[in-house]
């Protein structure tokens, strides 16, 4: 059976699927078509040689050569889907199979030139699902980028000393949420990654899985570091999670991150090759009941074991599969997914940790090396 013919229109830059397929970032929308087992790339003429060079699509074409023929055939000021209307013109090319997420009007577009637009569910590329050894380097490349910014977020901690009020002193100034995460991202971006949106969030804020976190930090309290960069080489994301207390923690805050930890490891027993992904989530949720942790409502926040346990990871930080309630997924091996349950209330705050793991037919691979302590 004839394989679809595959056509996008984005930038590499921030389309994932674009970034597959080609290897190489490129900040401007370019044509990308996949037919009869070849790939093509068109792309603004001053990328051409960048991408013939680094890129990994069998002919990089400048995209001159396709604007040119769509005026030639009576199109005044030709647009990117006029030029993909020459290429498969030159290519005998009538139908084409586009992603999900493929603009409208653009698609409009080429079906007013006769060409028949097929839109893809699921996988634009389905080979994105799986991770290669290579693209298992490169995350576990970007994880060490993220863990760096999270040793270095820890010192700081560390350094800092605890005055008036509870509040953490940093070279002589209150240490607050946005200087830690100021410290944690410039120490990621030296180690070749671009981290944006780290959270760092303590008590109540914490307790909003979302929340970056803003404000003086405090001894004593739980403090949530969630740091999720991508690397400026590769295009891979990362994904870390940890709680700590600079202090010391009470029974209560020690008791709620055991459990945490305890349902992490819960988690890491059942992610094997043919596993659902709600049935682990499942497993984690029913440790927690039988904890007396429960998950809810209060004053009109949910509280307790809210969000899902796992999603995959890759050229985007969230990607299939899901570990979670609803999830229809089934696990697989090369899966690359977090495992990161937590639990959070308001009194005590949140605890969350998050670790990145290879699926296998056996045990999972951890591809996070970073240590979990509670107290520092």
């Amino acid at each position: 059976m004839k394989s679809a013919n595959l056509l996008h229109i984005a930038d590499s830059e921030r389309d994932a699927d674009m970034r597959y397929a080609i290897g190489v970032p490129v900040s401007d929308p370019f044509i990308f078509l996949r037919c009869d087992g070849r790939s093509i790339a068109v792309l603004n003429d001053l990328e051409v040689d960048r991408a013939r060079m680094h890129g990994q699509v069998d002919r990089v074409l400048p995209m001159s050569r396709y604007l040119r023929a769509a005026r030639n055939r009576g199109t005044k000021s030709p647009s990117l889907a006029d030029a993909a209307v020459a290429l498969c013109r030159e290519a005998k090319v009538k139908k084409v199979t586009v992603p999900f997420t493929f603009p409208v009007g653009v698609a409009r577009q080429l079906r007013k030139h006769g060409l028949r637009v097929k839109v893809r569910d699921g996988w634009f590329l389905p080979e994105r699902e799986f991770k290669t050894a290579a693209e298992v380097k490169m995350i576990s490349a970007v994880l060490m980028m993220a863990e760096v910014g999270l040793a270095e977020g820890i010192h700081a901690l560390k350094r800092a000393k605890i005055g008036r009020d509870r509040r953490l002193i940093f070279q002589g100034v209150p240490l607050t949420c946005e200087k830690l995460r100021s410290v944690i991202e410039t120490a990621v971006l030296q180690a070749g990654g671009v981290a944006t949106n780290t959270i760092v969030a303590q008590g109540a804020q914490s307790c909003d899985p979302h929340e970056r976190g803003h404000g003086p930090l405090l001894a004593h309290l739980p403090l949530v570091m969630d740091i999720f960069p991508r690397s400026a080489r590769t295009g891979y994301y990362g994904d870390i999670s940890r709680t700590v207390v600079r202090g010391r923690a009470s029974e209560a805050v020690r008791k709620q991150y055991a459990t945490v930890a305890r349902g992490q490891t819960i988690a890491f027993d059942l992610v094997r090759d043919g596993v659902a992904g709600a049935q682990v989530h499942a497993a984690v949720e029913r440790f927690f009941r039988s904890e007396g942790y429960r998950t809810g409502r209060r004053r009109g926040h949910p509280v307790g074991f809210f969000h899902g346990t796992g999603h995959g990871l890759g050229l985007e930080i969230h990607e299939y599969p899901k570990a979670n309630r609803t999830s229809e997924c089934v696990l697989r091996a090369g899966h690359v997914v977090t495992i990161e349950p937590g639990l959070y209330y308001p009194e005590t705050g949140g605890v969350r940790l998050e670790d990145v793991v290879l699926v296998t037919t056996g045990e999972p691979q951890n591809l996070t090396q970073f240590e979990k302590v509670l107290e520092i």
